[in-house]
């Protein structure tokens, strides 16, 4: 699956999973680590959890192996890393908090 493919899969998932203001950040020439970022936010660890959980499941459906997925536990701020795309899944709390978007979108 192309990057941009890819990146197009990830916010259609979220959002099937009802994800709150799903944000795609282009990081190329800003990151050494990865392409694009998809964040987006749950209402709960519970929700962020799901969210996540369900992306893991839909992305190894199509062939992509997440290369690690971090915060599970908590539910606060899981991270998927798709390698050209990692993905934040984020409570409200800490998204205003780290303000991923303002911290990599300027």
């Amino acid at each position: 699956m192309q990057t941009n493919e890819l990146v197009a899969f990830v916010v259609d998932k979220v959002d099937d999973m009802k994800a709150r203001d799903i944000v795609t950040l282009d990081v190329r020439g800003k990151s050494s680590v990865t392409e694009f970022m998809v964040i987006c936010s749950g209402t709960s660890s519970r929700h962020a959890k799901s969210i996540a959980g369900y992306l893991a499941q839909e992305v190894k459906k199509q062939g992509v192996q997440p290369l690690g997925i971090e915060g599970e536990a908590s539910g606060e701020w899981v991270l998927l890393d798709l390698d050209s795309v990692v993905v934040h899944v984020m409570q409200e709390e800490s998204r205003h908090f780290y303000q991923l978007e303002k911290l990599w979108g300027g």
